[in-house]
C-alpha cells in the first residue's frame, strides 16, 4: 500500500500540471472561437452597411440572422 501511495504521490504533481494546462488551453480556444465569431457578425454588418451605401445589393441579405 505504501508503494502505491508513493506512485500515486510521484504522479500528482504531473498530472495536476497537465490538468491546470489543459483547463488554460480550453479557456483561451474557446475565447478565440468568440471572438473570432463576433468580428466575423461584426464585418458581416459592415460589409452590407457600405454596400446599402453605394447602393449595390448585400451580400448578407440572404443569411439568416442568428
Amino acid at each position: 500500500m505504501n508503494e502505491f501511495l508513493a506512485a500515486l504521490g510521484a504522479l500528482a504533481p504531473t498530472l495536476l500540471v497537465g490538468l491546470i494546462f489543459w483547463l488554460v488551453m480550453f479557456v483561451i480556444l474557446r475565447a478565440d472561437k468568440h471572438e473570432r465569431r463576433a468580428f466575423s457578425r461584426i464585418e458581416t454588418e459592415e460589409r452590407a452597411k457600405r454596400a446599402d451605401a453605394a447602393g449595390a445589393p448585400s451580400a448578407a441579405e440572404g443569411l439568416p440572422r442568428s
